[in-house]
């Protein structure tokens, strides 16, 4: 048998425990480094590369689990690792105030404990929902579970920000030790059983991982798939970490009011997700392809207005709220495409090329949101505050724009297809 509805939602379930505690650790800790702590902009860039760095060993996760490992025990642990990296972090902020050296080697270990729950837990449940998930329900499958994780975010960046406000180093803590201690039991909850009660599609004969990635690539679409995913990736993550500091800076929002802008964003990006996933499957209106393309042009176009939004006094938060939202429209039907891709091949190594693509999403974050916070730290030296982030807005856009025109070449049209087929 394969998987329910019911247990897909359980799955996605993990995806909104993972983007829970990852939202606190990639928006509300940056912030409080620049902001509150008057740290440069790249340093919290760094740490938050070094998390995605690590996270290159997706394709190993992935290997295992097309191997026939268990998938359950990996979920569980790799989300236990992220909510011991969580905490850590987290008390790494009050160290940084009183001792630089010791808060930043807390960080670097906390951050990359973070960067190896987060690709053991999601690599092992995407490589579960590739293989255990009928056909005909794989891109729904992916769509009902990316939209749980955006509505975990959104829930709890605008949730920690009304309990963050008076702010003071404890009451963070124990805002983070309720999230991160929450996500692990609902973990458990979640995937309790469910690999039992299903059965995968048998797994290939042993491989070496190097032979199998060699295979993989050299596969021309997955190849240029992978591309595509680095590209807009890169502008996807490009304002993670400098989209609170500019509102902290130049706006003059305080770290609750930021973090709930946060998760005002990434309800954008819900309805953004949702609005896709009706028109495509309920509608039959518009094709994967159509749908990237729009959602990164989208994306550029609110990019210049945020970068002159100060200079023309509007008011960022509904500005974010459409980046969020034209985000939400590209990735959704990315994350369609690449469900689809994944079970192609006689291989079925589901895993292995989930693993390659979350990799290849993994460094291009990272890349993405270093890149963004040096760019800003150089800017600075020469412009003024609003002009600087301004600026690495622009290049955003630029970068945005050519995903879309890579999109347009790669993405044929015989490879388009509804995000929620009928059964």
């Amino acid at each position: 048998m394969t998987l329910s509805w019911v247990q897909i939602f359980r799955l996605g379930l993990v995806q909104a425990c993972l983007g829970a505690i990852v939202v606190l650790m990639t928006s509300t800790l940056n912030r409080l480094m620049v902001v509150e702590l008057a740290l440069p902009v790249v340093l919290p860039g760094a740490l938050v590369a070094l998390h995605y760095g690590v996270q290159i060993t997706r394709p190993n996760w992935g290997h295992l689990a097309d191997q026939g490992g268990n998938r359950t025990r990996w979920i569980i642990a790799g989300m236990g690792l992220l909510a011991l990296g969580g905490l850590g972090a987290t008390l790494a902020i009050p160290v940084l105030e009183t001792s630089f050296a010791l808060g930043l080697a807390l960080s670097v270990l906390a951050y990359a404990v973070i960067g190896l729950g987060v690709g053991a837990s999601g690599t092992s449940l995407l490589a579960l929902l590739a293989t255990a998930t009928a056909e005909h329900r794989r891109p729904a499958a992916a769509t009902i579970t990316w939209l749980m994780m955006i509505a975990g975010i959104a829930l709890t960046a605008i949730t920690a920000g009304r309990f963050l406000d008076p702010y003071s180093h404890g009451r963070l803590l124990i805002v983070v030790a309720v999230i991160c201690s929450g996500a692990v039991a609902l973990t458990v909850l979640a995937v309790w059983g469910i690999e039992r009660r299903v059965i995968a599609r048998a797994a290939p004969a042993p491989q070496r991982f190097r032979d199998g990635m060699r295979d993989i690539w050299a596969d021309r679409r997955a190849r240029h798939f992978t591309f595509f995913v680095f590209l807009s990736m890169t502008a996807y993550f490009m304002q993670e970490l400098i989209l609170e500091p500019y509102a902290g800076l130049v706006f003059g929002f305080t770290p609750g009011q930021s973090t709930q802008m946060s998760g005002a964003q990434n309800g954008g990006v819900f309805l953004g997700m949702v609005l896709v996933g009706v028109a495509a499957s309920g509608l039959r209106v518009g094709s994967l392809r159509l749908w990237v393309v729009s959602g990164c042009m989208g994306s550029a176009l609110v990019l210049v207005v945020i970068a002159g939004a100060s200079l023309w006094a509007l008011p960022l938060v509904p500005l974010v709220v459409a980046l969020g939202f034209f985000n939400g429209m590209f990735a959704v039907a990315a994350i369609g495409s690449m469900m689809q891709l994944a079970g192609e091949g006689t291989d079925k190594r589901e895993g292995t090329r989930v693993g390659l693509w979350g990799a290849s999403q993994a460094i291009a974050a990272g890349f993405g949101g270093l890149t963004g916070a040096a760019l800003v730290d150089l800017a600075r030296g020469v412009l003024p505050v609003a002009d600087a982030f301004g600026a690495v807005f622009l290049v955003q856009a630029a970068i945005f724009t050519g995903a879309a025109g890579l999109a347009a070449r790669i993405m044929a049209a015989r490879d388009a297809a509804q995000l929620v087929p009928g059964e």
